[in-house]
């Protein structure tokens, strides 16, 4: 069983940055991919962005060019810089990651971007 810690959400102007972080503990063997999710009110989970082990990086079009994943393997952290955020950018933010072929997510931490 992996458990995930996220931490860094908070209230934010529009045009400011935020950090999240996500810890992974637990597994025995090797987290393939971490990445984050958010999911707005009354709309369905979406992805923001990926990571695998390997460096390989997927990140959903709205968020091109303003966000940064970057991992730690060693740490089993990915983290998740969020700059010249909008208000559309609020919601709560999801860590998840896949070992094998099983996933899993963390709480969530929300992010509130003020117009």
């Amino acid at each position: 069983q992996v458990q995930l810690v996220e931490s860094g959400g908070g209230l934010v102007q529009a045009g400011g940055s935020l950090r999240l972080s996500c810890a992974a503990s637990g597994s025995r063997s090797t987290i393939n991919m971490m990445g984050w999710y958010r999911q707005a009110p009354g709309k369905q989970r979406e992805l923001v962005a990926t990571m695998t082990s390997g460096g390989s990086t997927n990140y959903a079009g709205s968020v091109k060019g303003r966000f940064t994943i970057s991992r730690d393997n060693a740490k089993n952290t990915v983290y998740l810089q969020m700059n010249s955020l909008k208000p559309e950018d609020t919601a709560v933010y999801y860590c998840t990651s896949r070992v094998t072929i099983t996933n899993y997510w963390g709480q969530g931490t929300q992010v509130t971007v003020s117009s």
